[in-house]
């Protein structure tokens, strides 16, 4: 039987506010445990949470940037659990009246092809704390630091069938969240988690199986590895003839697979009732417009506009606008140099490998947008070849100055006067009687080949510093006289 896998995926992003959403404590990540908790987060008695009005702010931009419906009242309600690092023993979150209603996004997959997948919600509510067991010997302790961070969680519709649309989908929301300016995105900080809920069912059939969720999922590596083994354990336990638990699970990285927590609950086991120490959050059209005002060009709005103003395939454009400050370093690059398409190559591809060989980020990296456009300028104006470009580029990520200054100091400046050139040349073929002769009586195909070996010995010749191009023209006219 061939088995289909059904994903949902409930993002939780961290929003970028300075405190709190219900209390003025600082949200920063690290820091001694319980250094940023206040009254209100310990749960003290007689605290009373009072909104932040920036996280509404943000919930509706989100909402705005998917095309969603925004709650004109939204209400936040009391989600009842006991857990040792939620502190109230309960969590102020939203259920039947979410910040954000239905929505939809279009993510592009590998071959090029579009995939909608709905988004049933997203609403506000605050973040736990965090239980800690390395340092303590047969107990656990209980830092408070993140109690009541701001969160918003996106949930998705049941839309997913592949671990690749997975991922193209959690990257379309994490490059959305950084546009916007709402999140920072950082997976490895907790700044942006994700929970799987994953089930099989036989191809064709209409009813969804038994599904299990895989909770807090913090890197898009381990949410694809993470789909993977729990695609391949409910296959094994189907195929045998059992059936699937509904419960939810751990991604063990280490041993690469899933581990039952407990069993899953339902809305009815949180006993929701909506929250009485704050009022329902009611948004007028005026506070809409001025968050639409606000809003910067999208991820899809810029892919669209590289392609029709820059000339870029789809995939390079889809690249290069994924990130915002990527997206800017581009214009920034091909502003300077004059030349989008060479400006693309060098950023998604030279740039690129640069970042990830040092593990920097885009925001890091030492060579400014307009460094790096004037060294393609100095390979459009034939100062240099490509691949003294390469070294060039190294040198200036390694702080040894701009292009021009490293070419000077190296004395790398290309070779293009053709007389000069033109003796090399006839040196290289007079050194070399017998090659000339093999050329001169090979077919057109295998002349292309040899070509190869005449334009090696004139930049050997020249130490690499003349120009291929030119090169490539004297010889072929010299060779077919």
């Amino acid at each position: 039987m061939n088995w289909e896998m059904v994903i949902g995926l409930e993002i939780h992003v961290q929003l970028a506010t300075r405190s709190k959403i219900f209390s003025g404590s600082e949200v920063a990540f690290g820091g001694s445990p319980n250094t940023r908790a206040s009254a209100v987060d310990l749960a003290m008695p007689g605290m009373l949470p009072v909104l932040n009005e920036e996280v509404v702010r943000m919930g509706v931009l989100f909402g705005l940037g998917i095309d969603a419906e925004i709650g004109r009242t939204s209400v936040f309600d009391r989600k009842n659990y006991f857990y040792p690092d939620l502190p109230k023993g309960y969590q102020i979150s939203q259920f039947e009246h979410p910040i954000v209603g239905n929505g939809e996004v279009t993510v592009v997959l590998a071959d090029g092809t579009e995939k909608q997948i709905g988004i049933t919600r997203a609403h506000l509510e605050e973040d736990a704390g965090k239980s800690l067991h390395e340092d303590f010997h047969g107990m656990s302790g209980i830092d408070l630091n993140r109690a009541g961070t701001p969160l918003l969680e996106i949930v998705s519709e049941p839309d997913i069938r592949s671990s690749e649309e997975a991922i193209a989908y959690l990257k379309y929301i994490h490059s959305l969240v950084t546009y916007l300016g709402i999140s920072d995105g950082n997976m490895a900080e907790g700044s942006m988690r994700c929970d799987v809920n994953l089930s099989l069912r036989p191809h064709g059939t209409k009813e969804f199986g038994t599904r299990t969720e895989i909770k807090n999922v913090n890197s898009f590596r381990f949410v694809e590895k993470a789909i993977a083994v729990e695609y391949e354990r409910q296959l094994d336990i189907l195929e045998d003839g059992g059936s699937i638990t509904q419960e939810t699970r751990l991604y063990d990285a280490d041993r690469n697979e899933t581990r039952s927590m407990r069993s899953k609950e339902v809305a009815n086991d949180y006993r929701y009732f909506p929250e009485p120490d704050l009022l329902p959050i009611v948004i007028d059209e005026t506070f809409i417009q001025r968050i639409k005002d606000t809003m910067p060009e999208l991820p899809r709005a810029k892919r669209d506009r590289f392609q029709s103003e820059y000339k870029l395939s789809n995939y390079d454009a889809a690249v290069l606008a994924a990130n915002r400050t990527l997206a800017d370093y581009f214009e920034g690059v091909a502003a300077t140099c004059g030349d989008a398409k060479l400006a693309a190559n060098w950023v998604s591809v030279e740039l690129a490998a640069l970042l990830n060989r040092h593990d920097v980020a885009i925001e890091y990296t030492p060579v400014s947008a307009e460094d790096l456009g004037a060294l393609i300028a100095r390979i459009k104006d034939d100062t240099i070849s490509g691949k003294i470009a390469k070294d060039v580029f190294e040198a200036m990520w390694n702080g040894e100055g701009t292009a021009d200054t490293i070419i000077d100091a190296r004395g790398l400046r290309q070779m293009s006067d053709q007389g000069e050139l033109e003796t090399m040349v006839a040196t290289v073929l007079a050194d070399n009687p017998n090659q000339v002769a093999q050329y001169r009586a090979a077919d057109e195909t295998k002349q292309k080949k040899m070509l190869g070996f005449f334009v090696g010995q004139v930049m050997k010749a020249s130490r690499g510093q003349a120009n291929p191009g030119l090169v490539n023209k004297l010889l072929n006219q010299k060779l077919a006289g």
